[in-house]
């Protein structure tokens, strides 16, 4: 949902200044910082845990599954997160209200990672099902609760959203440290019941703060009347039945690497599908169509981008532990523990970032060139890498090539991730921007199950060609957009 439809829900603005404040922001700020920092910190643990667990032999107690193969698995998983906050959303706006939206997804996520700790291919795969659909309930409404805390024009807005993004990554922080280190040096499955604590403990401090929200998301935003309630309940659950069933002749039939090529084919198609169907929606108008054209261009971008950028869940995990040196100045850490980096560099840059484009005002580069520049600057990260396999070959190597990497591959992310939110809303047809803004979510879904499926070369090609191959395609992006930079502003009809 976006920041427009956010501040139509009732806020729920201090007005007496004796009340309780978080940093001079509503208390309950304070209350939605802590869930959602505690919700990251169950996601990025098992982020941090998953694809070892699965490749992990099983006399270790992993999987036992081929590199490729789990990352497969792991792309699909990440790509339904982002795919579910569609159907999240609408649910919390339409029946829910996002206030119990969450606190129900959060159940299930809980749910879901304990679940887990049954040691079965199969319960391994439901606690995944299940932690994706609580989680497409939880994630997208808290941001609209944040959202719903402010007048629209509180100039406080922006810098509560600041803070709430601290959360985010202050949660993926300390996850790989705590997550990772019991799941890879202790047990698997104490890694996963530490994630599924983690999401306890938010809901715990959700409940205790249910009080400072007023009003916030208690009710539906745009709700169902009652009588249509009960035939689209019975028609949502007759079409997901049947998307189940589907699934499940295509699984006994085909089995598990046919159900993901249909998945990932669903996933891909569904902004296909959105795209056109949006372009040639009555009434919209020749600008509307314009700035559409634009952002499927800027779509494709971020999903080359992902497909590369997401591998670090995967690919580079696993290259963390079977060819970097898990110790410095002689003291050793789980391979899991890469994972803190990204925050790390997020935390550390993006003020950074954020103080470049206020300085350059005018005179900052266009969206276009903001993403050409950060597929560059990922691609320049897997040049890096392939210093790195090349290194690998004779030994493994400094963890100081993985930090360049991802100190790179973060700078890139930080030059096209929020600039890309920004320009879905002000490039999304005006009666359609919520909606867009859940489809640009998409691209993430896309970048990852494609990603996913180039993940297969892992175990045909040495470590420099497979790095090299991801570099060349995000290169090549990057390139082919800089030399439409002007078409694609033009499109844009008069946003940069």
């Amino acid at each position: 949902m976006t920041a427009g439809e956010a501040a139509a829900l009732p806020p729920r603005v201090i007005t007496d200044v004796t009340e309780k404040t978080f940093f001079g922001h509503p208390r309950a700020l304070a209350t939605l910082f802590l869930t959602e920092m505690w919700e990251r910190f169950s996601y990025y643990g098992l982020r941090a845990i998953l694809m070892l667990f699965m490749v992990a032999p099983a006399s270790q107690g992993g999987l036992g599954l081929s590199v490729g193969e789990a990352a497969g698995v792991y792309a699909l998983y990440g790509a339904s997160v982002y795919m579910m906050a569609l159907p999240g959303g609408w649910i919390a706006d339409r029946v829910l209200g996002q206030r119990l939206a969450v606190l129900i997804g959060g159940t299930v996520i809980a749910i879901g990672h304990f679940t887990m700790l049954i040691n079965n291919v199969l319960f391994i795969y439901i606690g995944l099902v299940v932690i994706v659909i609580g989680t497409g309930l939880l994630k997208p409404n808290m941001s609209t609760m944040v959202g719903g805390l402010y007048a629209k024009d509180d100039p406080r807005r922006d810098s509560g959203f600041s803070i709430f993004y601290m959360g985010i990554n202050v949660g993926a922080l300390l996850a790989p440290l705590v997550v990772g280190y019991l799941g890879q040096d202790v047990d698997w499955n104490i890694g996963f019941a530490a994630a599924g604590i983690g999401m306890l403990l938010g809901l715990g401090q959700y409940v205790y703060g249910w009080r400072y929200l007023g009003e916030v998301g208690h009710h539906p935003s745009h709700p169902v009347p009652r009588a249509e309630r009960n035939p689209l309940v019975l028609r949502i659950g007759l079409g997901g039945g049947a998307i189940i069933a589907l699934l499940a002749v295509v699984l006994a039939v085909g089995g598990f690497e046919t159900t993901e090529y249909v998945i990932d084919g669903l996933i891909v198609a569904l902004p296909v599908v959105y795209f056109g169907r949006t372009l040639v929606a009555p009434g919209r108008t020749a600008v509307e169509r314009s700035r559409l054209y634009a952002l499927i261009v800027l779509f494709a971008a971020s999903a080359v981008f992902w497909l590369v950028s997401d591998q670090g869940g995967t690919i580079f995990t696993v290259f963390a532990q079977d060819d970097t040196n898990d110790s410095v100045f002689g003291i050793g850490f789980p391979a899991s523990w890469f994972g803190s980096l990204d925050p790390i560099f997020i935390l550390l840059l993006a003020p950074v970032f954020a103080w470049l484009w206020v300085k350059l005002g005018e005179r900052q580069p266009s969206t276009p060139v903001k993403f050409s520049l950060g597929l560059l600057l990922v691609a320049a990260s897997m040049g890096v890498m392939v210093l790195a396999g090349v290194a690998a070959e004779s030994g493994k190597v400094s963890p100081l090539w993985r930090i360049a990497m991802n100190l790179i591959g973060t700078a890139g992310e930080l030059a096209l991730s929020p600039v890309g939110l920004s320009a879905s809303t002000k490039l999304a047809p005006q009666a359609a921007v919520g909606t867009t803004m859940g489809i640009w979510f998409l691209s993430t879904s896309v970048g990852d199950v494609c990603g996913g499926q180039f993940a297969k070369l892992y175990d045909a090609v040495s470590l420099p060609v497979y790095f090299g191959l991801l570099g060349l395609v995000a290169a090549a992006a990057g390139i082919a957009l800089l030399l439409v930079v002007r078409p694609v502003v033009k499109l844009m009809a008069g946003i940069r």
